[in-house]
């Protein structure tokens, strides 16, 4: 049986009459002192630690209006992580109680108290209920806090954290928050992560053993891409027929003066019109890669109109 178990089953038996209910504080000398946070109502003071069964030495005790933390880093919370850190806390509980006056005010009842002691309203912040934390439920704003802690990174995650409310008329305590249950699942999921990540660990390591001279790339080089491709456009531009022909072509030897008819002149062999056919027949005849259709002819860009001379006129005088 863990502390606050421990206590939770005395405190029920004390207020139902058993006599000899109480907690022996030396069986529980690993969890505790145990740091309290608790409202300043004065009712409380002849309650707490009592209905704990905790001796006054092992009760760290904090307290404010309404035992209420507004964030993981605020002032309350530097306050329970320095009883964790100096102090040596070992449990921290949250204990609300019934009756909380700070439960029963509201927004407009706030500020005619404050009124009443000469603070007028633009003194005051302008989010009421952010800044004092006003809430309208004893249970709920015990586990706001308990969450506010738990989540906070100033608390250790091995620090269970409880939620309690205290009965003010009878000192019968009920347990909201189970700090066990709560530091297990965190103690849980942490060992989770921690399996996680050495599985992470064990497939990089795995990874160790690779070799990248192991890995096999074509042997195929851009070098030799090139040279087949040239010497296959050697071969085929040789059996085009591209063969210089004269204008005219000369008569036999003895028939000069013997009118011959005549021939009309070949075109002329350019530099354009050879690569014009290697391009034509590059495209008929080159192999294509499978499922993709060959290329068109490339368009043939007509040659510009001839310049003529424009005469040029004079005036007489």
């Amino acid at each position: 049986m863990r502390l606050f178990e421990a206590i939770l089953e005395a405190n029920h038996r004390a207020v139902a009459g058993d006599k000899d209910a109480g907690l022996h504080p030396d069986d529980f000398a690993a969890e505790l002192p145990v740091v309290a946070l608790t409202c300043i109502d004065p009712r409380l003071n002849p309650l707490l630690p009592a209905v704990l069964g905790v001796p006054a030495e092992q009760f760290i005790s904090l307290r404010n209006a309404g035992n209420i933390i507004t964030g993981p880093l605020s002032s309350t919370m530097r306050s329970l992580a320095l009883a964790c850190a100096v102090k040596g806390g070992r449990e921290i509980a949250v204990i609300g109680h019934t009756d909380c006056q700070v439960c029963k005010t509201s927004t407009i009842a706030l500020l005619e108290k404050f009124k009443q002691l000469g603070v007028e309203r633009h003194l005051l912040p302008d989010n009421l209920n952010e800044y004092f934390g006003m809430f309208s439920s004893e249970r709920q704003n015990v586990i706001k806090a308990c969450d506010f802690i738990r989540s906070s990174p100033l608390i250790g995650p091995q620090v269970p954290v409880h939620g309690l409310i205290v009965d003010i008329e009878t000192g019968k305590l009920e347990w909201l928050v189970n700090g066990y249950e709560k530091w297990q699942g965190m103690e849980g999921k942490w060992n989770a992560a921690v399996q996680s990540a050495e599985g992470t660990v064990d497939q990089l390591k795995a990874l160790a053993d690779f070799k990248i001279g192991d890995l096999k790339f074509p042997e195929t080089k851009i070098g030799e891409t090139i040279t087949k491709a040239g010497d296959w456009l050697k071969t085929n531009v040789e059996k085009l027929e591209i063969k210089p022909e004269s204008a005219v072509t000369p008569p036999p030897v003895g028939m000069q003066g013997i009118s011959q008819p005549q021939t009309p002149p070949a075109p002329p062999t350019t530099v354009t019109s050879v690569a014009e056919k290697i391009v034509d027949f590059a495209a008929a005849h080159w192999p294509q890669p499978e499922g993709q259709p060959p290329p068109l002819p490339p368009k043939k860009t007509p040659l510009p109109p001839p310049l003529r001379p424009r005469p040029v006129l004079t005036r007489r005088k």
